[in-house]
């Protein structure tokens, strides 16, 4: 191994600590409590070093969430690339985001950058685009496999498949957010598990895409 390639190995090597002393920062704090000198600290490095590796403590904050997108991506690609029925893969894929939320709650709250665009100006040009790619990566594997239906027969053709994605994708965030922040409100005052309202709201949806005939498969593989 040369000079030139042992230095970039070594940078690569400090790189991935810095991400793993912001990642136990971010997890424990947040965006908004979370700072530059904690994860220095964390990281066991002075806070101009950091700074000559990431700009912002955004930019450090959404390429910890990228590691969360490729978790689920890699979820996902494994889920559509079945060899099953396009309504069970659909069906899979909400089962599928609900295991990760289950198992990567964390990850899913860094998701929520998305909601804030006012620090979207603090990240730079190419973090973003790289961020912006893995996301649209989620969506395509979405879409191809509401394609599959199309072409299958079971999913309406008069629909588009990136709204319904969209739709199917909103919904299932908005009460997997309610489940983390108001599981218990719900039961207490309400008597309503939202697990439950999860499934049934997935299934509505998922079922209202659907012909008669992706109806009939999707009532087979919920009763199987």
């Amino acid at each position: 191994m040369g000079i030139t390639e042992r230095k970039e190995r070594e940078k690569e090597i400090r790189r991935e600590s810095i991400i793993d002393a912001a990642q136990k920062v971010f997890f424990e704090k947040g965006l908004f409590a979370a700072t530059m000198d904690e994860i220095a600290e964390a990281a066991e490095l002075s806070k101009g070093t950091l700074y000559l590796y990431y700009r912002s403590k955004e930019d450090l904050y959404l390429t910890v969430m990228m590691r969360g997108l490729e978790i689920l991506r890699v979820q996902m690609e494994r889920t559509v690339r079945r060899n099953e029925p396009a309504v069970q893969r659909m069906l899979d894929l909400t089962e599928m985001y609900t295991r990760f939320f289950d198992d990567h709650r964390n990850y899913f709250r860094m998701f929520h950058f998305f909601n804030t665009p006012q620090f979207h100006k603090q990240v730079s040009d190419d973090v973003m685009r790289t961020c912006d790619r893995n996301n649209r990566s989620l969506w395509e594997l979405m879409i191809g496999v509401i394609r599959s239906g199309m072409d299958e027969g079971t999913v309406r053709t008069d629909l588009d498949p990136m709204e319904v994605a969209l739709i199917m994708w909103s919904s299932a965030t908005t009460l997997l957010m309610r489940i983390d922040n108001q599981y218990d409100l719900f039961r207490a005052k309400l008597n309503i598990d939202l697990h439950n309202t999860l499934r049934m709201s997935n299934l509505m949806l998922l079922e209202s895409a659907l012909t008669d005939a992706g109806r009939e498969e999707l009532h087979a593989a919920v009763h199987h």
